[in-house]
């Protein structure tokens, strides 16, 4: 299996956007669990559409639930249960080394997530790694959720970052279109459970398969 990143880039990274579900934290099962639960509350009986919601990854809970013409009453359930099941989700192997890396190499860091702020900093604080961000950004935090650029260009303007120099990391096809609406290199993660075939028809920049890969992206940063 090829050990580096398929694409490249002329310019140097400075900065680092990543998704959160996916690509930071394995969260697959929790929310496959809290979906299910805050159906039966909800909903009823019936086999719960886990599988067209994991399509949808990567947008904010209640836009998922408009699409899928679902009740919107099924947020308050899901949250409650994804707080409860917080503590089972786990960093993805090679995710800690990584982060540390870049914060080591001096690049700025942001999460930029379909879940709320307060949930992501939340589990991001229980897994004891909010400290190596400088921002983490949820849906709710802004005008539009991906796949519109906002969240993106939220968290670079708290970097202070160009555009040219910044990359988001993401595993789903919303996170490649918010990347390219932001005018930022679009790259897809795929160590997770994403569909790669979808991912990999959206054509992004950067093609990364374990997430060391990503370090040849992002060069120690020179300080002035």
């Amino acid at each position: 299996m090829n050990s580096q990143p398929i694409g490249h880039r002329a310019t140097p990274v400075t900065s680092v956007v990543f998704d959160l579900d996916g690509v930071l934290v394995n969260s697959f099962a929790v929310m496959r669990e809290a979906f299910t639960l805050a159906y039966a509350e909800v909903v009823g009986e019936g086999e719960p559409p886990f599988e067209e919601y994991n399509r949808h990854l990567g947008r904010y809970f209640p836009d998922i639930m408009r699409i899928m013409d679902l009740p919107l009453e099924m947020e308050a359930p899901f949250v409650r249960e994804s707080y409860r099941l917080a503590h089972r989700v786990e960093m993805f192997d090679g995710v800690p080394e990584l982060l540390s890396e870049l914060r080591n190499r001096g690049l700025g860091l942001a999460v930029a997530t379909g879940k709320s702020g307060p949930r992501a900093r939340s589990l991001l604080e229980g897994l004891g790694i909010l400290p190596l961000f400088d921002i983490v950004l949820g849906s709710d935090e802004v005008a539009r959720p991906k796949p519109a650029p906002d969240i993106v260009l939220k968290a670079m303007a708290a970097l202070d970052a160009r555009p040219e120099r910044t990359v988001m990391v993401g595993d789903a096809v919303t996170d490649l279109a918010s990347a390219r609406g932001a005018g930022v290199t679009a790259v897809a993660a795929l160590w997770g459970e994403t569909e790669e075939e979808t991912l990999l028809a959206a054509e992004p920049d950067v093609v990364l398969r374990k997430p060391a890969e990503l370090l040849a992206l992002c060069p120690a940063v020179a300080v002035p």
